[in-house]
C-alpha cells in the first residue's frame, strides 16, 4: 500500500470538535448500541483553519455514512461562542439541521478530540487502512484552535486500525491485516474521550 498523499512524512494530525446534548444522548446510544444514531463534529487537519468540516456521522442498522460541510474559523468560533443565528438561513443543508439540533435538543460543542493518522491507500477495491494513535481529549471546547488546548491521553493509549473499501477487500490485504488474536470492535474516540467527565 501506499501513504495517502494528504499525509505529511506518511501522517497528518486531527482535531475534532464533539457535539451532544445535555443528556449526552450521542454519548448514550453509542454506550447502549443503538442501532438508528448520529453525531455531529468539526474538523480540521495539522492546525490548517482554512479547511474546516463541519460533519454528521450516521449509523442505521450496522452501515455508516457521513454528509460535510464547509466552515470558516470565523463562523466555527460563532457556534462555539453560542452565536448561531446566522445559521438558521444558511445555504447548506447540513449546516441548517445542525441549528435546528441546537435550537430544539440544545445539542452544544462538548470535547475536543485530538490524534495521530497513518493513512495507506490501494487502488483495487478503493480500500483505506488508516493507524489513529495518540489520541488525546480536552475537556475546554472554547479553545479548538489553540495549539496549546491543554489535552490528555486516553486510557491505555490504543493504536485503533481501521479498513474501509468500496466495491471488495483484495485478498492481498485481507490477509495482511490478520493479526495474530485481534478482533473487529467498534470503537468510539468521542465515547472514550468521555471518560473524565
Amino acid at each position: 500500500m501506499k501513504s495517502d498523499k494528504n499525509a505529511v512524512d506518511g501522517r497528518y494530525f486531527i482535531r475534532s470538535l464533539y457535539f451532544d446534548t445535555p443528556a449526552d444522548t450521542a454519548l448514550r446510544e453509542k454506550i447502549d448500541g443503538i442501532s438508528r444514531r448520529e453525531k455531529f463534529r468539526i474538523r480540521y487537519y495539522n492546525f490548517d483553519t482554512t479547511v474546516i468540516h463541519l460533519e454528521k456521522k450516521s449509523k442505521t442498522a450496522g452501515l455508516c455514512s457521513k454528509k460535510s460541510a464547509n466552515l470558516t474559523k470565523e463562523r466555527v468560533q460563532k457556534i462555539i461562542d453560542g452565536d448561531i443565528g446566522w445559521m438558521k438561513n444558511s445555504e447548506d443543508e447540513l449546516i441548517r439541521e445542525l441549528f435546528q439540533k441546537m435550537t430544539v435538543q440544545q445539542l452544544k460543542p462538548k470535547t475536543i478530540v485530538d490524534y495521530w493518522r497513518e493513512p495507506f491507500v490501494y487502488p483495487a477495491g478503493n480500500v483505506r487502512i488508516t493507524l489513529d494513535y495518540e489520541i488525546k481529549t480536552g475537556l475546554a471546547s472554547k479553545n479548538f484552535f489553540s495549539k496549546d488546548c491543554p489535552t490528555v491521553p486516553i486510557p491505555d493509549n490504543p493504536i485503533i486500525l481501521e479498513v474501509k473499501w468500496d466495491e471488495f477487500l483484495p485478498t492481498v490485504i485481507r490477509n495482511a491485516i490478520q493479526i495474530g488474536d485481534r478482533r473487529t470492535s467498534a470503537f468510539s474516540k468521542y465515547a472514550i474521550s468521555r471518560i473524565y467527565d
